[in-house]
């Protein structure tokens, strides 16, 4: 196996671990800085644990070494984790999914001004079309009634901080950016457990907690490690899968509808992306 088909296999696997988070926000009977919280902190624990159980303490050494960049790093993946959070609890999952979908061009323009790669033709046509999918989300969700353009805006933050993450991955890819995660995981479980009550509650979605920390740490992992071996706008694409597999999974399970608009423009953005997608790939 090739390191670009190794990298590719790796990522795939990180996107169908983190495919049920959405399902878990809505499952967990908490508010949502509790859940962030208990995200974070279960995520993080849990990677720590791995790591010195796997690798003792022998990569600390990346966290003196990977610079501004990987601190860079460090906040963008912990402030993530309370955005989307916030983001599933104030508009509608497919709204969240969809919008994540836009990762591949700010992927692409991360890329550009970090890493001097070129955007391809392709990609600047598809930005203008993107957009257009983002606008009538936008739109949707004044008509919805569980659609908000405040979640929308927590969506598209995650989404632009993700997409940046992606970069600084390929940019340190020297470094192990492991040792990372449970900082920044830890780090925000710390600065959220002085805004809510995280016991409130917790024996109700214990279970929850526990499980929900255990994808997300396990997805994690993969999505710091495959986008080493291929482009942030390609590891990017990969989580398309989750734009189309989270909504159905959220809509079979509790029946959330997420109303027209969202579905068109979401599909006017992923099909978009499949045609980047297929171009994209087809050269490589």
């Amino acid at each position: 196996m090739s390191e670009y088909q190794k990298g590719i296999l790796i990522t795939f696997f990180g996107v169908l671990f983190v495919t049920p988070d959405s399902l878990f926000v809505r499952l967990i009977s908490s508010d949502e800085l509790t859940i962030a919280f208990w995200r974070s902190f279960a995520a993080g624990l849990l990677i720590l644990a791995a790591l010195i159980t796997f690798a003792g303490f022998k990569n600390i050494k990346s966290l003196f070494l990977m610079g501004k960049l990987g601190w860079l790093y460090c906040f963008l993946i912990g402030s993530t984790s309370p955005a989307f959070v916030c983001a599933v609890e104030n508009t509608s999952v497919a709204n969240v999914v969809f919008i994540f979908a836009a990762m591949p061009i700010f992927a692409a323009l991360f890329s550009y001004f970090l890493l001097g790669e070129p955007i391809a033709t392709r990609v600047k046509k598809t930005i203008a079309t993107v957009s257009l999918g983002l606008v009538l989300i936008a739109y949707g969700s004044t008509e919805n009634e569980i659609s908000n353009w405040r979640g929308d805006l927590f969506a598209l933050y995650v989404c632009i901080s993700y997409a940046a993450a992606l970069t600084l991955i390929r940019k340190l890819q020297n470094i192990s950016i492991l040792p990372a995660l449970p900082v920044a995981y830890l780090s925000s479980a710390l600065i959220l457990f002085f805004f809510t009550d995280p016991f409130k509650g917790f024996e109700a979605n214990a279970n929850f907690y526990l499980l929900h920390g255990i994808l997300i740490a396990a997805g994690t992992c993969f999505l710091a490690i495959g986008p080493r071996y291929i482009s942030s706008p390609e590891a990017s694409l990969l989580i398309l899968l989750e734009t189309i597999l989270a909504p159905l999974l959220v809509w079979a399970v509790l029946y959330e509808y997420p109303g027209n608009w969202s579905l068109i423009g979401g599909a006017l953005i992923v099909l978009t992306l499949l045609v980047f997608n297929f171009s994209a790939f087809s050269k490589t």
